[in-house]
């Protein structure tokens, strides 16, 4: 199983050894995660299209397999034709946190300040493309302010910036976020998901906050070679989909924030899709490409 980040990197690296862990039980033999980082996931994802579509190889991705195509004037494998949905792994909310500096203490306030101060504020991400910054941007979009982003080489030294009073807010995942907003360093206002979280109750959707139509999620996703049989990706599915709901899992997934899903290859199919549409939409609305 392939991750095409670094290893220890986030919630798709945990998600690959936590599933692929119970599979090689399941299916009796050993599963090898193989992290190959670079380049925002292309190049294990381009090593996982060469493989042999025999069910060997899979690739444990995220919204980069959706965006690099806008990202990128040219790909070595085509992200539409060139894989198998094989299931969504995990859905996870992410939070809007913003440095205790800022003049806001709910998104309205965030609002009216960028509004009135255009240009002056400022949010970090783990790179462009990444989840955060297409949260970010989308927040931009429908609230229709201008603020600048920040790119960084991944979440963690953009989320030590911001604490540290460098960047205004972030859109970033809940376990990264949670102890600094515990410990009063950083303030929450609201979470990215159509739901409240179960890990803050209490606070707003950003719908409820006042953007409405805005939702986000993070996810992970299984893909396989194209032309893998399809009994191949039928028994993967099952499997996968069985591990997801096991009691030590789901209690695992939940301490992270997330959602297992385990739907089926169709139902994965038709979510990348729509995930293709809506942030294609946002990457040509803003100019965005990688740097």
């Amino acid at each position: 199983m392939v991750v095409p980040f670094s290893a220890g990197a986030g919630v798709t690296d945990i998600m690959a050894r936590l599933v692929g862990q119970h599979l090689g039980a399941s299916l009796g033999q050993p599963v090898v995660i193989e992290n190959r980082p670079g380049a925002g996931g292309v190049p294990g994802t381009e090593a996982v299209s060469k493989a042999a579509p025999d069910g060997y190889t899979l690739l444990m991705t995220n919204v980069a397999l959706v965006v690099t195509p806008y990202l990128y004037s040219k790909l070595p494998y085509d992200a539409e034709k060139d894989f198998t949905p094989v299931t969504l792994v995990n859905t996870a909310p992410l939070m809007l946190v913003v440095h205790p500096t800022v003049a806001a203490t709910s998104v309205k306030e965030l609002i009216a300040y960028a509004k009135a101060h255009p240009g002056e504020l400022s949010f970090g991400s783990g790179g462009v493309g990444s989840t955060p910054h297409l949260s970010g941007e989308l927040f931009k979009s429908l609230s229709g302010i201008d603020v600048l982003h920040v790119p960084y080489k991944g979440g963690a030294p953009a989320l030590n910036d911001l604490v540290g009073g460098q960047l205004s807010f972030m859109v970033e995942n809940m376990p990264g976020t949670m102890p600094f907003v515990r410990s009063g360093k950083l303030r929450a206002l609201a979470v990215t998901s159509a739901r409240r979280s179960s890990l803050e109750p209490g606070l707003p959707t950003m719908a409820e906050a006042g953007v409405p139509g805005y939702e986000v999620v993070g996810w992970n996703g299984i893909v396989a070679v194209k032309g893998t049989p399809p009994e191949i990706v039928a028994r993967l599915h099952a499997e996968v989909a069985k591990i997801l709901h096991a009691p030590e899992v789901k209690e695992r997934l939940a301490a992270l924030g997330a959602e297992p899903v385990g739907n089926t290859p169709d139902e994965f199919g038709a979510f990348i899709k729509a995930e293709r549409a809506r942030w294609g939409r946002i990457i040509k609305e803003k100019g965005i490409r990688s740097e």
